[in-house]
């Protein structure tokens, strides 16, 4: 990725902590949490991959058409898991994304060397990418604003999470992170 070296890590370190976090996800006990943790986990250390400055490594030339080989299986996986449940096509649509930034990448020189961002992309694919994972990152956020609980009461959706790795508004946050990281990556394109 082009740009400040710091920002370049810290988008890295995100990306990279919510794939772990994913990893840990995939020994919950609830099956919903372990259905989609380890295509995640995938999406997570693949965006950090993705996201090293360009001026501390230049992936080979092979490494982008793995990464759209990659993230074009888990979109669909994740496709053949929702079958036509229209509230979980967040993550083909994440995948696309990231198959459609591993072909465009390469493709426009940027300042430096390597793994470029530029002009590669589409102009009007990378305005709805764009304007889709913002509207995701804002809805994902206020969905996290913590709801004022009555005294005594368990939070919301903890009645069933037995462990940190099962709490819903952990999974909900690697999300936004996710998200976040998108957001930023299709900005340098």
């Amino acid at each position: 990725m082009h740009g400040p070296a710091a920002s370049g890590w810290l988008l890295v370190a995100l990306c990279a902590a919510t794939g772990a976090y994913c990893l840990l996800r995939m020994r919950s006990s609830v099956e919903e949490q372990r259905r989609s943790a380890g295509g995640e986990a995938l999406m997570g250390f693949g965006m950090a991959a993705m996201a090293v400055p360009a001026a501390v490594f230049t992936p080979p030339s092979w490494a982008w058409p793995a990464y759209a080989v990659a993230f074009g299986a888990a979109g669909l996986r994740f496709l053949w898991a929702t079958r036509g449940e229209a509230c979980h096509l967040h993550h083909p649509l994440g995948a696309a994304a990231m198959v459609y930034m591993a072909v465009a990448m390469p493709l426009s020189p940027g300042p430096g060397q390597g793994h470029a961002h530029g002009s590669a992309g589409l102009p009007l694919l990378t305005g709805l990418l764009l304007l889709y994972f913002t509207g995701y990152v804002l809805v994902t956020g206020v969905r996290l604003v913590p709801v004022t609980a009555v005294a005594g009461s368990p939070p919301p959706g903890a009645a069933g999470a037995s462990g940190w790795g099962d709490r819903p508004e952990l999974a909900r946050a690697c999300r936004l992170s996710m998200g976040i990281a998108t957001v930023a990556m299709l900005m340098t394109m």
